[in-house]
């Protein structure tokens, strides 16, 4: 199955945010999700097809891009399908409405940055983790090095562009804080994903964005960059994307996370071994990609995906929890967040 085209995948996001509207959100979902029961089957992955073809519907973080190489090597080598999974992606317009879509239960897999999950779940949403996308923060402030700021302090009466979710926020009040500076005198104007076109614009001084994706573009196109990276600048470390749904979905649909999750992990894998089969699977179902941009932003983010020795899709309860002890002491978060409650591994392929 080819992915949809950029236009297809606006009408889907269409339809799929008008039905949203609809919907109350979601309740929290039973504790127990935790334990779901992957399912049985005979997939060549080692038993977790489901027993008929069935829709699973993705909804990235953003653009498909390098981050994604994973995704699209299993889309290629037939792994969803082995799996019985049909697999729908869904390009967002903001995070906010991947927030949004897994939310109001109108898709079954979302990607979104690990405080963005956190967010969710202190607010009272029923959002819960179930594989890490990279083991890394990938948010920090990114500025053109000619315009000669070397310390997030000097960003004080700079205007700094945000997307308008709360890890943004977040990585801005840290770094400039870490810097001894005061982010109430930073100018905040949110922009959406066009921190790239802005910065390069002259429209911002600097912008919060993912170093190896909006960082890597610019350079490609010629202007270095300075980056303030959030887990150099007083931030934690903890997996910078998750794969997430509700607590709700997750204890209806186990057999489908986990056959999700072993399809996704043994594309990462792929691509983690050999970085040219991610790229390829890339500029094969996506062609309207930029080739240079994509082979850079899958060289910065191939150390990401299992830094650290970890298994692909790891997320390590220690880590979780040093993540909520640092959005608590931060005020991101309303009250601590258990890793349990946080995420589940019970969907990542044993061994």
């Amino acid at each position: 199955m080819r992915t949809r085209t950029v236009s297809a995948f606006r009408r889907a996001l269409a339809a799929l945010l008008a039905s949203a509207a609809l919907v109350a959100v979601a309740g929290c979902g039973d504790d127990e999700a935790a334990t779901s029961t992957p399912a049985t089957g005979t997939a060549a992955s080692g038993g977790v097809a489901l027993p008929a073809m069935t829709d699973v519907t993705l909804v990235l973080d953003f653009l498909p891009g390098g981050v994604h190489a994973g995704i699209y090597a299993a889309l290629e080598k037939g792994y969803y399908e082995q799996n019985n999974i049909d697999l729908k992606i869904i390009q967002p317009t903001s995070t906010a409405d991947t927030l949004k879509l897994i939310d109001a239960g109108k898709a079954d897999v979302g990607i979104a940055d690990g405080i963005d999950v956190a967010t969710q779940i202190s607010d009272g949403r029923d959002a819960q983790a179930i594989g890490a996308v990279v083991q890394r923060p990938l948010g920090g402030l990114i500025t053109l090095t000619s315009a000669g700021i070397t310390d997030p302090k000097q960003l004080e009466g700079k205007t700094v562009g945000v997307t308008g979710v709360p890890s943004d926020d977040a990585i801005l009040k840290t770094v400039v804080t870490d810097a001894g500076g005061d982010p109430a005198k930073v100018k905040v104007v949110t922009i959406g994903f066009n921190g790239v076109q802005n910065l390069e614009s002259g429209k911002v001084d600097a912008f919060t964005g993912f170093w190896p994706a909006d960082g890597v573009q610019v350079e490609v196109d010629g202007k270095p960059v300075t980056t303030f990276k959030l887990d150099e600048h007083g931030g934690p470390a903890y997996p910078g994307l998750m794969f997430f749904s509700t607590q709700k979905r997750i204890a209806a649909d186990g057999p489908r996370m986990a056959a999700f999750m072993d399809a996704t992990v043994r594309g990462y894998q792929d691509a983690i071994t050999d970085p040219a089969v991610g790229l390829e699977a890339l500029m094969s179902r996506v062609p309207a990609l930029d080739r240079a941009v994509t082979e850079a932003q899958l060289d910065a983010y191939g150390p990401l995906f299992a830094a650290g020795g970890v298994d692909y899709g790891t997320m390590d309860p220690a880590i979780l929890q040093s993540l909520s002890d640092f959005l608590m002491e931060n005020g991101l978060i309303k009250e601590a967040i258990a890793p349990d409650r946080f995420a589940t591994s019970a969907f990542l392929p044993k061994g």
